[in-house]
């Protein structure tokens, strides 16, 4: 029996934090995996800064941000390893880092985080970069995350992942496929973040106290990008340009009636989506899953059967997968698939690097 111990890392659009997952994969008939401990390290207020507006910076700030959050990732990991007893028990190190650039139609995604750093600090192998290789043969670059759907959660026809973007994968046909929906958390927490000093809606609370604007949620149904057929992804380059100047007509409206106009969009084309492709039963993942009245007003448009796991997959699910891609990067086994992300041909992503003295 095959097996290897991992720690996925994974830093998401959202901006909440950094989630790490040390978890055990194994190979027998089928890919299983146990053993998980996982926590999430929120960014301090100068990291979601530097973070969120890193998109503005120059190619060589850019540059230094990205052996800076390479150093940031090694300590975080280094102390998680430290903290749960992990040292000696670990394979490899897989890192997705922290998107910055996503624009697949020009050939562009940048991830930061320097994996070498990661790798000299903690004296493990590092997997990262997985996204490049695929834009480079033609595809979106993402999602990636249905290849560990493929193998670790094929009990269900579909798996929603409501995170800053939502996103969702479907195996149709013995065929995966999987695309971006819709914005999902992004731009709620935004709002949120500006106007409140919080960092999210807990439980949709001050949205289920809002009144639909319904002029809003005619034009964010009618995006063009809902049209486009997959594969299809999104990215921050997208809300700043089409979704945020449409909101802002919007900013004299309370609050809590574009939260609750936002949810109402979002779950519409959620739920579009899950008619469209007749899927019954949905696993549901991601910071999102925690937002009962976004819940409830997906379930009130739709007979999919709805199924929150247990707190720790929703949570970690992403940072657990991008482990498994790591793992496959080292059996030199295909992680991305061209059906999900639309390449010329299926690949292995990820560059691999040794630590060095």
């Amino acid at each position: 029996m095959f097996k290897k111990r991992v720690i996925g890392l994974m830093s998401g659009t959202s901006l909440d934090g950094l989630d790490i997952c040390y978890v055990q994969f194994e190979k027998d008939q089928k890919w299983t995996f146990s053993n998980i401990i996982a926590e999430t390290i929120p960014y301090s207020s100068e990291w979601g800064e530097k973070l969120g507006t890193a998109i503005e910076l120059s190619r060589s700030d850019l540059n230094i941000l990205n052996q800076e959050f390479g150093q940031y990732l090694a300590n975080k990991t280094t102390e998680f390893m430290a903290k749960h007893n992990t040292q000696g028990q670990v394979d490899l190190i897989a890192s997705h880092g922290h998107t910055i650039h996503h624009q697949p139609q020009a050939g562009i995604t940048v991830q930061i985080g320097d994996g070498q750093i990661i790798a000299n600090q903690t004296g493990l192998p590092v997997i990262f970069d997985f996204r490049t290789a695929d834009v480079a043969l033609g595809g979106q670059g993402a999602p990636l995350v249905p290849m560990g759907d493929e193998h670790l959660f094929n009990d269900y026809d579909a798996c929603l992942n409501l995170g800053g973007i939502a996103n969702i994968s479907i195996n149709r046909n013995g065929e995966r496929i999987a695309f971006d929906i819709t914005a999902c958390n992004l731009p709620l927490n935004s709002l949120t973040r500006n106007e409140l000093n919080i960092e999210y809606d807990a439980n949709g609370q001050i949205a289920a106290s809002g009144q639909i604007i319904e002029e809003l949620l005619l034009k964010l149904n009618e995006l063009s990008y809902y049209n486009l057929q997959h594969p299809k992804s999104l990215g921050v380059e997208w809300l700043n340009e089409i979704f945020y100047p449409i909101l802002k007509n919007f900013h004299s409206f309370p609050l809590a009636d574009r939260l609750a106009t936002i949810i109402a969009h979002e779950t519409d084309q959620i739920a579009r989506i899950f008619a469209d492709h007749q899927i019954k039963n949905v696993l549901v993942t991601g910071g999102g899953a925690f937002n009962s009245y976004f819940i409830q007003r997906l379930q009130h448009k739709t007979d999919t059967e709805i199924t929150l796991p247990s707190p720790l997959i929703i949570d970690f699910k992403e940072a657990l997968i991008f482990g498994f891609l790591g793992v496959l990067h080292s059996r030199n086994e295909i992680n991305t698939l061209r059906s999900v992300t639309g390449a010329s041909r299926n690949s292995i992503g990820g560059r691999r690097v040794e630590p060095r003295q």
